[in-house]
C-alpha cells in the first residue's frame, strides 16, 4: 500500500506530521528517506509538536541520534554517516521498543528495521512543494495513516 501526499508548503508537512504525533499512544518507528534538504527534519519537528515536545528540534547529523521527551520520548537517528559501522551504539535495543524512533536515512541501518514501520520518502518537487510517500508496513501503521492523508 503506498499513499502520496503532496505537501504544498513547509507549514503543509509540518502540519501532516504534527496530526500523525496527534495519533500516536504506542512505540513506533518512522523511516524518512530523501534528499538533503527535502524535509525530513521539517517532518520530524511536526511530529514532535503532536507527541507535546516543545524543545527545538534539529537534525542528528553530527551528534548521530538526540533524544526528546514529550508525551512520549522521541529518539532522533540520523544515519547518513554510519554506513554499517552502528553494531556498537545500541540501536537495535533501541528501534521499535521505546517511544517514537525516527531514522533520517534508514538505508544504511537495513538489517536493524523491526517488522513494522512507517516508511516515508519524500521528494523535492520545487522550492515550497514536497511528494511524501507514505509505504505502511503493518495494520498499525496502515491505520495511523487512513484518516489523514
Amino acid at each position: 500500500m503506498e499513499i502520496i501526499y503532496i505537501s504544498k508548503s513547509y507549514e503543509d508537512t509540518q502540519n501532516l506530521a504534527y496530526n500523525i504525533g496527534l495519533k500516536i499512544n504506542e512505540p513506533m518507528v518512522f523511516l524518512l528517506s530523501g534528499d538533503l534538504g527535502s524535509g525530513k527534519t521539517t517532518f520530524t519537528q511536526g511530529l514532535a509538536k503532536g507527541l507535546e515536545i516543545t524543545k527545538t528540534i534539529s537534525s542528528p547529523t553530527f551528534t548521530i541520534m538526540k533524544n526528546y521527551k514529550g508525551r512520549m520520548i522521541l529518539n532522533h537517528i540520523d544515519a547518513y554517516r554510519l554506513e554499517s559501522h552502528h553494531q556498537d551504539l545500541g540501536f537495535d535495543e533501541l528501534i521499535g521498543s521505546t517511544g517514537v524512533t525516527v531514522i533520517e536515512w534508514p538505508d544504511y541501518l537495513e538489517e536493524l528495521f523491526p517488522e513494522e514501520y512507517l516508511r516515508i520518502d519524500i521528494k523535492s518537487i520545487s522550492k515550497n512543494r514536497r511528494k511524501l510517500i507514505f509505504n505502511p508496513i503493518g495494520l498499525k501503521y496502515e491505520k495511523l495513516i487512513e484518516d489523514l492523508i
